[in-house]
């Protein structure tokens, strides 16, 4: 039995290990910049030479629009609920329950995709480093062994976890330092080369006017510098690979550092930080971004990072072998595989060659690994906050092993469907990226229209609206331009609520109390006393049809009850009928010399009078609870229950009694009676 409701409140203090932000952003940035493993190469496949352009428009819409979103994020989910837990204190009832479901299934295809694809991407570099003992004549080889190595790294990566793997903020900063130590090194260098070389850039350009742009489709008919940036604007939605760390960046909350003088409730230090620890990931990736786009556009021949031709025209003959920068251009580069003027190689740095690109291949391989571990460890965070809260996962979803294992299989299966391609799971990661972000910006939406008062111009937030409507427009794009990321996502949403409402039928007989709250020292007080009487008739009781007078004489009548026993009238009123497990508030009033046991706030009004019934059995004689007959059908019954909280009560109350309480003389007893 819990305390009155004017108890004091538990303590605030951190349940994490909480270190400096800077630290912890390496953390989220093992995710983060480990996309620029394959993004240059993604983002050279969907746009062609316009990707430094489209990329700097992802830039813009970073800084100024996820950033601002989620700032505010941060300042509302300091526990790292991130999107998701905001909009799921939002919205209640089962249409909420069911838009958080969907929303994880998004979830789970981001942090999935994001394991099945560093690590194919990490395969890729292993398989065409020139140490790498098992070399790949053909597609079908390479291919092969993309599987092979991809599916023992996620089997790898499920094993370290089974043996009690710990995200390590220190490893994690060694890991992030190194990766931009080399990648700065990398992209620097390209940079410095362009400006000595400036004819590379001026060839960029010029194939940029006259419509060369090594792209198929193009959304936009013509050239021009007009014709250039609608093009560009129309086609970043494709890089969208390069936001995939403000969730993440969210996620991490807990383990921020804040002020010694924080407010538990509020920790105004702690999402300072945050926001410091998101500003500079973003302004880091940014400088990455477009670093690296105008590097790859400018120095890697076309023919090493694409099938398209400048006309636009695919040609599905040529083999991966001869995309020699396909998904690992600054490797390419690391390995100084590039060619100069006169079509020799011309290693950007004079140490740049095997070894130097064996070193950075290395540090890719390590970085992308860790990213697809902090995936996972946000999946092993995510589900048990969710599901098995809400009854739609078996207790074991709680446990870690079980939960591995599983999303181990999945990583396997979904590996073999894309046949470890890096590009065929880009559209899939996308898409849940760009869902999530999407989420956050109507959560923040609609905090802002709660938080502020006046008309409605006034208390609308404008510029997130505007920011909201960006991100629409970019999910919508991602998914029209390509479906398999939707197809991918509505696997895992299909999933999740199929197992989700089974799982809450199969679990729908369990007791699901968390006990009550007394509202006020009298109802305490007799509440001790009733349960300490000699025998206790409890009846219950639905205000509105019937007064209790008449309701106390039929039901002394129909069940033959002395007028020496006290019946106690027990009413339930139902709050959000699609929660599992609740903590209703409990009255006790009298009226008339009646006793009334009003419980207000409960999710069933079965598994409440069973509660009750089996509470007061714990310090005295089993109570009786008296039913009279009811009209509804069982499906009906039955459906109510499951769907509203009330149906079937008498024999939902027996079930629940006969399977919390073993002991058949502990059992309080349920009696029916009366007519139809």
């Amino acid at each position: 039995m819990k305390e009155p409701s004017g108890s004091a409140p538990q303590s605030g203090k951190p349940t994490h290990p909480q270190s400096f932000w800077l630290w912890v952003m390496c953390l989220t940035g093992v995710d983060y910049f480990s996309t620029l493993g394959y993004q240059p190469s993604i983002a050279y496949e969907s746009a062609g030479l316009l990707a430094p352009l489209a990329t700097i428009v992802l830039v813009l819409v970073t800084l100024f629009g996820a950033l601002p979103i989620y700032s505010h994020v941060a300042g509302r989910s300091h526990e790292g609920q991130g999107s998701i837990g905001m909009l799921a204190a939002l919205v209640s009832g089962w249409g909420g329950k069911i838009l958080v479901l969907v929303l994880l299934g998004f979830a789970a295809t981001d942090f999935v995709i994001t394991k099945t694809l560093s690590a194919a991407d990490a395969a890729v570099h292993l398989i065409t480093n020139p140490h790498w003992p098992w070399a790949a004549p053909d597609d079908a080889e390479k291919t092969r062994q993309a599987i092979y190595v991809t599916s023992f790294l996620l089997v790898l990566l499920g094993a370290s976890f089974m043996r009690g793997f710990r995200e390590v903020i220190g490893l994690a900063v060694l890991i992030v330092g190194a990766y931009l130590t080399l990648s700065t090194v990398v992209v620097g260098a390209g940079v410095v080369y362009l400006v000595e070389h400036p004819e590379y850039y001026h060839q960029l350009i010029s194939r940029i006017e006259v419509g060369e742009w090594y792209l198929k489709d193009p959304p936009l008919s013509g050239v021009g510098i007009f014709t250039t940036i609608a093009i560009c604007l129309l086609i970043f939605p494709k890089l969208a690979l390069g936001l995939s760390g403000f969730e993440t960046g969210v996620a991490v909350m807990p383990l921020v550092k804040g002020n010694p003088d924080d407010d538990p409730k509020e920790p105004q230090g702690r999402i300072r930080n945050t926001r410091k620890l998101m500003i500079t990931a973003a302004a880091i990736m940014s400088v990455f971004l477009i670093g690296s786009s105008v590097v790859v556009a400018c120095l890697i021949p076309p023919d090493h990072l694409t099938r398209v031709t400048a006309a636009g025209v695919e040609r599905p003959d040529i083999p991966d072998t001869e995309l020699k920068a396909k998904d690992r251009a600054l490797a390419y580069l690391a390995h100084g595989e590039n060619n100069g003027p006169d079509g020799k190689p011309a290693p950007l740095l004079p140490f740049f060659g095997e070894w130097f690109g064996t070193a950075y291949d290395i540090s890719t391989v390590i970085i992308l690994w860790f990213a697809g571990a902090s995936a996972m460890a946000g999946l092993l965070n995510l589900v048990p906050q969710y599901l098995p809260k809400y009854g739609m996962a078996p207790e074991w979803a709680r446990a870690t092993r079980p939960l591995v294992l599983l999303f181990t299989g999945i990583n396997l299966v979904v590996t073999l469907i894309f046949r470890a391609s890096v590009e065929a799971q880009g559209a899939a990661y996308a898409t849940g990226v760009l869902v999530l972000i999407t989420s956050g910006c109507v959560a923040s939406v609609i905090d802002v229209w709660r938080r502020r008062e006046g008309r409605w111009f006034a208390r609308c937030p404008w510029g997130f609206g505007l920011i909201t409507l960006v991100f629409m427009y970019t999910t919508v794009v991602n998914v029209i331009e390509k479906p398999d990321g939707l197809k991918i996502a509505t696997f895992f949403i299909v999933t999740i609520l199929v197992t989700s409402l089974i799982s809450r039928i199969v679990r729908s007989r369990e007791l699901r109390f968390a006990g009550f709250k007394l509202a006020d020292p009298d109802s305490r007080f007799l509440w001790d006393t009733i349960r300490h009487l000699e025998l206790t008739i409890l009846v219950p009781h639905r205000p509105g049809k019937r007064t209790l007078a008449v309701k106390e004489g039929q039901i002394r009548r129909e069940h033959r009850i002395p007028r020496d026993l006290m019946i106690v009238f027990v009413e339930v009123q139902l709050a959000d009928a699609s929660e599992f497990v609740n903590e209703p508030i409990l009255q006790i009033l009298e009226a008339e010399g009646r006793y009334i046991m009003r419980i207000t706030g409960a999710a069933s009004i079965a598994h409440t009078l069973a509660a009750v019934a089996l509470e007061m059995a714990k310090v005295g004689r089993p109570p009786e609870i008296h039913f009279g007959w009811t009209d509804e059908t069982p499906w009906s019954g039955t459906l109510g229950f499951l769907l509203f909280g009330e149906g079937n009560v008498p024999w939902l109350v027996r079930e629940l009694i006969r399977r919390a309480e073993p002991a058949e003389a502990k059992r309080p007893l349920i009696i029916i009676a009366g007519t139809a």
